[in-house]
């Protein structure tokens, strides 16, 4: 687990080459505190920031260059089945001078080319230059675990692991309208586009290949696309078996470390059976969860503690309060090198700074909601899909909904809520509602706060590119959620946390295996009327407690509501959304602002607590990055 960056100029060579790798690369730092080193040759600079996990050694440095000289490689991630991979090249004559999986990368590159990535297991971001050729070679895992950022100008390419150390090249600074557009929407930026003008991030499953001055862009991988009469034919009994196998396999490939390794464990299911898997792998596994001392609404450490006896873990709880969130709230901003306000990061940040000082390497749950149907969105999607004569009760249920207090922070207030967007998704059409559900206001309450037109034509394009694959298939909601909410929310509050804190997280579920197989099994296995995830918890079921097997789905929160009205409030209102701050950036309506705001001070919130703080991460973010006021 690392950082990288590189350049390539596309025309004469320039001077400034060697001082933009190397200052980009030091902007990676917290992604790779163990080490640092930059590679040059022509037009060409690469830059690799180490953390290490696999072979410490310096044998195993990046950037690393193969015997010949002729290869380099910047490599993070990892690369989970290189033993099974070395070994065959070690009979076929080729010689290593490391341990770890990047020569092993770099191996399989040099005999097989593009080929190479499907045959790796694991997540990554990579390049490789070819001195011969003056061809780069650049890929990204299957599913966007780990970021890779690029900029293309006339004058030169550039990609990084961040955005921060993309920044340190001459980049457009200019706001992208249409991802603000979206940001106000969803709390994070999908589409594969940065919240700046001419940046993107290479797409999941893609690689490129630079050579001269043309940038070509190709797939290797696409999460498989069954109809309802080509899922294969196998009992539930026999699905749920295999399931077992290959999710047991996949959590024993992310055991190998050369570093203290751990799991997280949240109380959920997920990252319940994680556990269960790796302590049968590791003997007194350490897990790790967080919790609220002030806030029970929010807190699950209970169910957390009851996986942790059941499986003798040496287990840790970091109890927070309401004055820990905030004495953290700065270290947690500078992870965000971009707009990303899915407020569990905070709790995220915390935990993986608490674990760091414990381990290296934690195993995560995540993913499991987006294949399996885990989300409380699943159920509300099917109740739709089999109700519809409950269409006009929703309707005219609709305006007594709206009239009902609604937030996030309490049982009833929630329940409310939920019902609310429920009705309203039953008038919408299967796309228009999942795009609804996703985010937290609609198009036109989104469009009211903005100052600047956006492209309608590229934004429809954009949305349309994620959402055209929805059907009657339910698989194919999970596999829009994969595209949207896995790699642009989930993923990167992992990623963004952890790396702030210099952890690597690993997610056993994303292996492509239990993915594949995730994607073959009928969704009347995972998803009913009474239950989700229903295969996955029946396969695990004797290693969860069954209190776990019985509680409904809980999301990893923070008590916003409360930490808005009274800590923040004068952030908010005095600074950060204040009228003269609003109208001097000139990229909202002031008068939008203070309707949000009023609502977030009324007894009737609803979601302008998740909407105040969006608002509130872009305005800290656009300070911090675009420098274009000095004082607030």
């Amino acid at each position: 687990m690392c950082g990288i960056t590189g350049c390539i100029i596309l025309n004469e060579s320039s001077n400034e080459l060697r001082n933009w790798v190397e200052n980009s690369n030091q902007a990676l730092i917290r992604r790779g505190p163990d080490g640092g080193g930059v590679f040059f040759h022509k037009n060409t600079g690469l830059g690799h920031r180490r953390l290490a996990i696999l072979d410490t050694s310096e044998n195993a440095a990046q950037p690393f260059t193969d015997n010949t000289g002729r290869y380099t490689i910047i490599f993070n991630g990892e690369f989970f089945n290189f033993k099974e991979h070395k070994d065959n090249l070690i009979k076929e004559g080729v010689q290593f001078r490391s341990t770890g999986d990047t020569e092993v990368l770099l191996q399989l590159f040099i005999k097989y080319g593009p080929e190479c990535l499907e045959r790796i297991n694991g997540f990554f971001a990579f390049a490789i230059y070819d001195a011969v050729t003056e061809e780069t070679f650049i890929a990204r895992d299957r599913y966007g675990i780990k970021p890779l950022f690029i900029y293309e100008s006339a004058n030169f390419i550039a990609f990084a692991s961040n955005l921060e150390a993309l920044s340190a090249y001459p980049i457009s600074t200019e706001i992208n309208q249409n991802q603000l557009f979206t940001y106000l929407q969803l709390n994070y930026l999908p589409f594969q586009k940065s919240i700046l003008k001419g940046i993107s991030r290479v797409k999941p499953g893609h690689f490129l290949i630079v050579q001269g001055r043309v940038l070509k862009e190709n797939k290797y991988y696409g999460i498989p696309k069954l109809s309802n009469d080509t899922y294969p034919t196998l009992s539930f009994q026999q699905t749920k078996d295999q399931l077992k196998e290959i999710l047991t396999d996949s959590v024993a490939r992310r055991m190998v470390s050369d570093v203290p390794l751990g799991c997280f464990l949240s109380g959920g299911i997920d990252s319940s059976i994680i556990t269960a898997i790796a302590a049968r792998c590791k003997p007194e596994l350490k897990t790790f969860s967080i919790g609220y001392k002030d806030e029970p609404f929010f807190d699950e450490t209970y169910y957390a503690q009851l996986v942790a006896e059941k499986h003798k873990t040496d287990h840790t709880v970091f109890k927070l309060s309401n004055d820990d969130l905030l004495k953290h709230f700065e270290g947690f901003l500078g992870g965000l090198d971009e707009p990303f306000a899915d407020s569990s990061a905070l709790a995220v940040y915390i935990l993986c700074q608490e674990t760091r000082k414990e381990v290296t390497v934690a195993l995560s749950g995540d993913g499991a909601d987006e294949i399996f149907a885990g989300y409380n969105k699943h159920a509300a999607e099917l109740m739709v899909r089999q109700n519809s004569l409950l269409r006009p009760l929703m309707r005219l249920s609709k305006p007594f909904l709206d009239l009902m207090p609604q937030s996030r922070n309490s049982k009833w207030a929630n329940k409310f809520r939920q019902a609310n967007k429920l009705a309203e998704g039953f008038q919408l059409s299967n796309t228009e509602r999942y795009w609804r559900w996703a985010g937290y206001c609609n198009e036109s309450e989104a469009l009211s706060l903005m100052s600047n037109p956006i492209q309608w034509d590229t934004y429809n394009s954009d949305k349309a590119s994620l959402l055209g694959c929805i059907n009657n298939d339910f698989n194919s909601v999970l596999r829009s959620d994969v595209a949207l909410v896995l790699e642009g929310d989930m993923l990167v509050k992992a990623d963004r946390m952890s790396m702030a804190n210099s952890l690597e997280v690993r997610v056993p579920f994303l292996d492509v295996n239990v993915v594949n197989f995730a994607f073959q099994i009928p969704t009347h296995f995972k998803i009913n009327a009474k239950d989700r995830k229903i295969i996955l918890k029946q396969a695990f079921a004797d290693d969860l407690p069954t209190e776990l097997l019985t509680r409904g789905k809980k999301g990893f929160e923070v008590p916003l509501l409360k930490w808005l009205t009274t800590d923040l409030k004068s952030l908010l209102v005095d600074e950060l959304l204040s009228k003269d701050f609003i109208e001097h950036q000139q990229l909202f309506q002031y008068d939008a602002v203070k309707t949000l705001l009023n609502q977030l001070f009324s007894g009737n919130p609803g979601d302008a607590t998740a909407r105040i703080w969006g608002l509130l991460i872009f305005q800290v973010w656009w300070k911090k990055h675009l420098n274009k006021i000095k004082d607030a």
